[in-house]
């Protein structure tokens, strides 16, 4: 029973670590931010989940596997919700991104939401501005 235990979360651990190599290599592969955070955010909740629920076999079922797995829950909440605010800041924000992606969903949310950019990269400078003259 132990062999088989060790040997279920070698290859969970194993899985979760091949994933995470696989976003690494999507990270670099592709040329655009919101294509790099794609690769990243949908990879790196699997390959969290594997490789902690490897641990969870590897130790047993006791209070360090109830922690584990809490652990696992809050990371499945938390890494899609930061990765959807990011690409919103950076359609947000990014003004050449028209050129680099295709923008008609984007360009369609953006007029939903009354954003308007030439107010967003004001505020940004005027941000800037008064954080400079406060240093």
């Amino acid at each position: 029973m132990e062999i088989f235990r060790f040997i279920l979360a070698a290859l969970l651990i194993a899985g979760g670590l091949f994933v995470a190599i696989v976003a690494c290599k999507g990270m670099f592969k592709f040329r655009f931010v919101l294509n790099r955070m794609h690769a990243a955010a949908l990879c790196d909740t699997l390959s969290i989940m594997l490789v902690l629920m490897g641990l969870v076999v590897a130790c047993g079922f006791n209070l360090v596997s109830l922690k584990l797995f809490l652990i696992i829950v809050f990371l499945w909440f938390a890494s899609p919700v930061s990765s959807h605010l990011l690409a919103l800041l950076e359609v947000t924000i990014n003004e050449h991104l028209h050129e680099q992606c295709d923008m008609t969903e984007a360009k369609r949310l953006c007029k939903e939401k009354q954003v308007d950019l030439s107010e967003v990269k004001k505020d940004l400078a005027e941000e800037e501005k008064e954080a400079a003259n406060g240093k």
